[in-house]
């Protein structure tokens, strides 16, 4: 991609994934949005597709040269679109089936991420209506459903409640009778993109997220306001090269490709740094950390669009942004 060639992507057909059946659907309309207007600007074909039950057939019938996947939470993340994606034999961006259904899933991803010499909280899998009726561990803690992104369903206990959420008993509750519950990590949320393949993974920067209503929930991760990003973060230099290291070899431990964004909790008290998840499927949305880490390192919009898709074609190749 260089000035002598505007429009790189000239003669490629790509089928953009966006919105979908999931809790992320209005977050994945917007990331592909994003993407939908960089790729036509790098001169793609592009056919945006909400992808319903007859997907395969969709996609086969279009035969696009390459499938990028601008979906969020439960189908489009956990390795099931993935699958049906290999087995049609098309080409797509990000993480492959094995790496997108272990970071999806809390207790798997945390396993494999200890095993890999990560720091990570501790806690464990709860039937949601057993931590709805007493408390599991002493507050304050945090229970998140065990695959769900965005912090959807996601529920901090402070220190002297009397109940755990209610909320998880209601008959509406809609992500899955297991629930992750881990001790609450006090001090500062950090998030850390990564670029390439497990073999090769460049981490970008290092982002402070202070939200508007103190805690980094749905809201203040996609409205306009909803939190302030520090970039770079204004912690020690050991620290941030501390969460940098540790992103990579979380990207690299799950077997993940193209981009992630990987979540942190810094106890600067107790100098205690964890890797909360590996994201395969970050937001590009205008609020969103990884475009914001990107440009930081001075890589834009769209030359960071355009990596994402060459990668997807050069699977098995030497590559990087450079």
């Amino acid at each position: 991609m260089t000035p002598a060639d505007p429009q790189p992507l000239a003669g490629r057909h790509i089928a953009v994934l966006l919105g979908g059946p999931s809790a992320e659907r209005e977050v994945s309309l917007a990331t592909g949005a994003a993407y939908i207007a960089a790729l036509e600007r790098l001169g793609a074909k592009v056919t945006p597709v909400d992808p319903g039950r007859d997907v395969a057939q969709v996609l086969a019938k279009l035969a696009p040269d390459l499938v990028f996947n601008a979906l969020h939470g439960r189908w489009g993340e956990d390795g099931r679109v993935q699958g049906v994606l290999e087995t049609l034999g098309l080409r797509y961006t990000h993480s492959g089936v094995l790496a997108s259904a272990l970071a999806m899933d809390k207790a798997k991803s945390k396993a494999v991420l200890a095993a890999a010499g990560v720091p990570v909280p501790g806690g464990g899998l709860f039937d949601r209506q057993d931590v709805a009726r007493d408390h599991v561990m002493q507050p304050p803690y945090v229970v998140k459903p065990n695959a769900e992104g965005s912090s959807v369903g996601v529920f901090v206990v402070r220190e002297g409640a009397n109940a755990p959420p209610p909320e998880l008993a209601a008959p509406d509750w809609a992500f899955g009778d297991a629930v992750m519950v881990e001790p609450y990590i006090p001090g500062l949320e950090l998030a850390v993109a990564v670029l390439g393949r497990a073999t090769g993974p460049r981490a970008l920067a290092v982002t402070e997220i202070r939200p508007s209503t103190g805690f980094y929930d749905y809201a203040a991760k996609y409205s306009q306001g909803g939190s302030t990003h520090v970039i770079p973060a204004p912690i020690p230099n050991a620290v941030r090269d501390r969460a940098m290291r540790m992103a990579e070899l979380g990207h690299a431990a799950l077997g993940c490709q193209g981009v992630t964004r990987c979540d942190f909790r810094y106890d600067g008290i107790n100098d205690l740094l964890v890797l909360l998840e590996v994201n395969t499927q970050p937001g590009m949305t205008p609020t969103s950390l990884v475009p914001e880490q990107a440009d930081h390192v001075g890589v834009s919009f769209d030359r960071l669009v355009f990596w994402i898709v060459e990668d997807a074609y050069a699977r098995g190749d030497a590559g990087g942004i450079a």
